[in-house]
């Protein structure tokens, strides 16, 4: 990846911008601060104090000779001339001739010691104060000019005095820019690694994410496209898996058919040898060859259907059924093999009919795999108990036998297919298994069976 595709690149020309625009910028706001106000400054009358100084020794030289009418009809239109400013005449005796305003605070009666303190206080300081004989003598007084100083100024002179509030107002605005820019672009990352958190924990319905869209070839960027490279390799691994899990259904399929022709064959064999006269051994053997065809016909049956339940392919036709009726069926056909073992079998069942809403093909292939169990593995105990208990608005069927339990040794141990189709199956129908099993035998229930009206 480029240097200049990085977020730290990207990060560091925010700082060096930054950085830079400090000294860039104060300088070009200088000079245009320089070049706007110097440009467009208007024309003041005011001027500055010493025009005003001048301006207002003249008007008292061009009063020379003139009479008391004369000076304050002067007086009045510079007055008017000059709206801002305040104008007053003292005469040579002290008294206030003219005011303008009036309510300048000024006593009427003037004596050496307030015109030495009044010239004092106003020397230098503000409003700007003038003050001019009146003709070339003393006789007529004086007349005194002030005005603010703030209106003395020209409006560039104001600007610049502003100048260096204006330049810290920049600078903070350079700083919220800066750090504007800054919470966008953290904004954005933070943006975008949780849009990767929101795709990787949002499974579709294969279980594998989908992959995002990559926009910007940055450090996020690459961690996206190491993503979705990852979610390529995660669906071409489930595509496989699902092709050797349908090459392996079809494999066991293949075989479950392909070995029940010879196993009929063999079994057919097998009974005609029955009828032969054989001796003793012979005809032991020919029932422990039968017997081992049988149990390897009921291994290729589970095998076919626990491949036929994986695929979701095993037909599931639920129908009223009398639970009593069916129960009693199975333990019909069940019965011989147990006697012959010397089993002991209790079976309670109600004297009604207790019907549920079950596939009755899927109950007898739970109960056989149960009852085979139970022939094959509790021959010690010699006893079987199944019931049936209708519980409320439900019904559950219970095996009880006294052999070893499950975790006790047997000869007859298998690889326990048949007790995965039975979980397989009940989990289908929605229905509890419950297994205790201890060295004094084995519990099972199948509760969870929905009693329905006929």
């Amino acid at each position: 990846m480029k240097f200049r595709n990085s977020l730290l690149f990207t990060y560091l020309l925010i700082v060096l911008l930054a950085i830079l625009l400090l000294p860039i910028l104060f300088p070009l706001l200088s000079i245009a601060l320089n070049t706007v106000l110097l440009g467009d400054d208007e024309p003041n009358m005011y001027r500055n104090g010493v025009w005003l100084e001048q301006m207002w020794h003249q008007e008292a030289r061009q009063l020379a000779g003139a009479d008391d009418e004369a000076i304050s009809r002067r007086l009045t239109e510079l007055k008017e001339k000059y709206e801002q400013a305040s104008v007053f005449w003292v005469d040579a005796q002290g008294k206030t001739r003219l005011a303008l305003p009036k309510d300048l605070g000024i006593p009427d009666q003037w004596t050496p010691s307030y015109t030495i303190q009044f010239m004092k206080e106003h020397y230098d300081a503000d409003p700007f104060t003038t003050v001019a004989f009146i003709g070339n003598s003393r006789d007529k007084g004086f007349m005194v000019f002030q005005v603010d100083r703030s209106v003395i100024q020209t409006s560039s002179e104001q600007l610049s005095e502003k100048r260096d509030h204006l330049f810290i107002a920049v600078a903070l605005v350079i700083l919220c820019l800066f750090l504007f820019i800054s919470w966008i672009f953290i904004y954005r990352l933070r943006k975008r690694l949780l849009g990767l958190e929101v795709a990787m924990t949002s499974p579709t319905e294969n279980g594998i994410p989908k992959s995002i869209e990559v926009n910007n070839p940055d450090e996020i960027g690459r961690l996206e496209q190491a993503f979705n490279a990852m979610i390529r390799q995660l669906e071409l691994g489930r595509k496989r898996e699902q092709e050797e899990e349908q090459l392996r259904r079809q494999l066991i399929a293949n075989l479950s058919h392909d070995l029940r022709t010879p196993l009929t064959s063999i079994r057919s064999h097998a009974y005609s040898l029955k009828q032969e006269n054989l001796s003793e051994q012979g005809m032991q053997s020919v029932e422990l060859i039968d017997h081992k065809i049988g149990y390897l016909a009921e291994l290729i049956d589970n095998l076919l259907s626990y491949t036929l339940l994986s695929a979701g392919k095993y037909p599931y036709r639920p129908e009223p059924t009398d639970m009593v009726r069916l129960l009693r069926t199975i333990l019909a056909h069940w019965y011989p093999a147990f006697e012959r073992k010397g089993f002991t079998v209790e079976l309670e069942l109600p004297e009604s009919a207790v019907v549920c809403r079950v596939d009755p093909m899927w109950i007898e292939r739970i109960l056989d795999n149960l009852l085979q169990n139970v022939l094959r593995h509790a021959r010690t105990g010699r006893y079987l108990s199944v019931r049936l208990e209708p519980e409320g608005g439900q019904a559950a069927i219970r095996l009880e036998d006294r052999g070893p339990g499950m975790n006790g040794k047997s000869l007859n141990q298998g690889a326990g297919i048949g007790l995965t189709i039975v979980q397989l199956m009940l989990k289908e129908m929605q229905l509890k298994w419950e297994v205790k099993s201890d060295c004094g035998g084995t519990r099972m229930a199948i509760a969870g069976l929905r009693l329905n009206e006929i």
